[in-house]
């Protein structure tokens, strides 16, 4: 499984425990697009800043290889797509690692890419 950047911030909010614990029992990889998305972010708060520092330390980390940045490419050449989500799709497609997002809709149609919302499970 690999993270979306969205799923990291949601989990970093106090009143989101389930998804702590989904993401600690499947122990997901993170693209390295995600760090740069969420530690980012200008109005972090300490705690959310203490929780993703934390986060990353201890995540797998999966770096943006030329094989995923071919398929970025190909991803934006198909439809208009953030280059954001273009990394994330191509990273999830390149390793072949289910994609768990809040954002179906964002990805949805891009052939062969495995989604999952843990707010529907």
């Amino acid at each position: 499984m690999l993270l979306d950047s969205n799923i990291i911030i949601y989990a970093a909010q106090p009143g989101n425990g389930g998804l702590r614990k989904f993401i600690a029992e499947h122990e997901p990889a993170v693209s390295a697009l995600s760090y740069v998305e969420t530690l980012g972010y200008h109005r972090l708060t300490e705690i959310e800043k203490q929780f993703l520092e934390e986060f990353f330390s201890i995540s797998l980390l999966i770096p943006i290889s030329q094989p995923v940045l071919d398929k970025a490419v190909t991803l934006r050449q198909i439809r208009r797509i953030s280059l954001g989500d273009a990394i994330i799709a191509a990273t999830a497609l390149t390793y072949n690692l289910k994609l768990v997002t809040r954002n179906i809709k964002d990805f949805q149609w891009i052939e062969g890419l495995q989604l999952l919302n843990p707010f529907d499970l």
